[in-house]
């Protein structure tokens, strides 16, 4: 099998080397399984699953790189030990960010904590090139025993770029006339950077709350933390002297159209409102969400997609090699990011433990020095935050952040 990485996801393995992008899915389990047991039935439960088994073969400047087969074998295991308690597991797996995968290697790694406070701990590193938020998180869970479920990808032929331009141009021309027209949501606007927008120069750590999903609030998971971080990360601005009232968080939202690629996703930007009371601020966190999702449908976005297509490889390649990760801006989309996936019911087991958790952690940027992940599954929501010790009190905004979400033990 060899198959030519998408222009999308290509773009996403070349930056891979500007703004390291590996993702890393936690998941705990109640209790201490024989761990050689457990690992040779997640092996056997990847080799099932066609996309685990794959690597990629970058073939030279003037092709795309392609996906070819590999065998799915040990050297992707890697067994840590255990921790006394919690939060030093999570200060090992901050630490995992320092060795990004080669994806010419292999594109996922399991790394297995145990014993960590009577529970275990299994993240899955993966590169982002192999799956967005809900894509890696379905090759997860396959690897923890549920019916693997992995969206497909309809393959796009490249087309020519010139027709492809012209094509892209008149749609967004359309989208231009339909926003002064009121018939699509305008943009979001763009936001001041605040000292969390500081390039990270420091230790980065993690932190992780807990809440039962009964107990959040808001009309769902996503909107209830959105207006929960605005909450505590406006105070804890306001105590530094810093105006927060054009807070924003820069949201990833899944494509409503056919996925054309293994990252089939958009960032949009969201108010955060925290000079309203929280109902009210939740409501527009809501109604903003909408909005770009309406937005993001407009035929223009899909035009855009398949100009990326037809771009040829050497270009987009170059493209890539001129992003400066160094350069700043006064305005950005959002000032932290919030990633929000539901990654299903409580039915993964390592070893015939039951998942009792699961979270992420959203990598920093030159620009985002605090990132959050929500996630869930079965009833625990996981509010976790991922920050560079040199631009935020992690101990000061944790405390704030855990008081607004009612957590219960973490």
């Amino acid at each position: 099998m060899t198959v030519a990485l998408t222009a999308a996801d290509a773009q996403v393995y070349w930056m891979s080397a500007k703004i390291p992008n590996d993702s890393f899915l936690l998941y705990a389990f109640d209790g201490e399984p024989d761990v050689e047991t457990a690992v040779a039935q997640v092996l056997e439960r990847a080799r099932a699953v066609p996309d685990l088994g794959l690597r990629v073969d970058d073939r030279g400047p003037l092709r795309y790189p392609a996906w070819v087969r590999r065998k799915v074998g040990a050297d992707q295991i890697a067994l840590h030990g255990g921790s006394e308690n919690w939060q030093q597991c999570l200060d090992a797996v901050a630490r995992l960010a320092d060795h990004q995968l080669d994806l010419r290697h292999a594109a996922w790694r399991l790394h297995v904590f145990s014993p960590v406070d009577k529970l275990t701990v299994a993240v899955v590193q993966m590169g982002h090139a192999l799956g967005d938020g809900v894509r890696s998180s379905a090759m997860a869970a396959a690897l923890f025993g549920r019916e693997a479920n992995v969206p497909a990808v309809q393959r796009v032929r490249r087309g020519f770029v010139i027709a492809r331009g012209i094509a892209a141009a008149r749609a967004h021309k359309r989208l231009a006339r339909d926003t002064a027209d009121g018939l699509v949501p305008s943009p979001a606007p763009p936001r001041p950077t605040l000292s969390i927008n500081d390039k990270p120069r420091g230790r980065t750590t993690i932190r992780t709350v807990i809440q039962r999903r009964d107990r959040m609030p808001g009309p769902t998971v996503t909107v209830g933390v959105l207006a929960a971080i605005s909450d505590a990360l406006a105070g804890y601005l306001r105590d530094r002297g810093e105006d927060p009232s054009m807070l924003g968080a820069e949201v990833p939202m899944a494509k409503t159209r056919v996925r054309t690629a293994n990252n089939h996703f958009g960032n949009v930007g969201v108010g955060l409102y925290p000079d309203l009371g929280f109902d009210e601020r939740a409501v527009r966190i809501a109604d903003e969400l909408e909005e770009r999702r309406r937005r993001g449908g407009h035929p223009a976005f899909a035009a855009g997609d398949l100009s990326l297509a037809a771009v040829p490889a050497l270009l987009l390649r170059w493209g890539v090699s001129q992003f400066d990760a160094s350069a700043r801006s006064p305005v950005i989309t959002g000032n932290t990011v919030v990633s929000s996936v539901n990654r299903g019911p409580a039915d993964l087991t390592f070893g015939g433990r039951p998942v009792v958790l699961t979270a992420g952690y959203p990598a920093l940027s030159p620009m985002m020095g605090l990132t959050h992940g929500v996630h869930g599954i079965g009833d625990a929501i996981a509010i976790s935050v991922h920050a560079d010790e040199s631009t935020v009190d992690v101990d000061d905004y944790m405390d704030r952040l855990s008081a607004t979400v009612c957590p219960w033990d973490s």
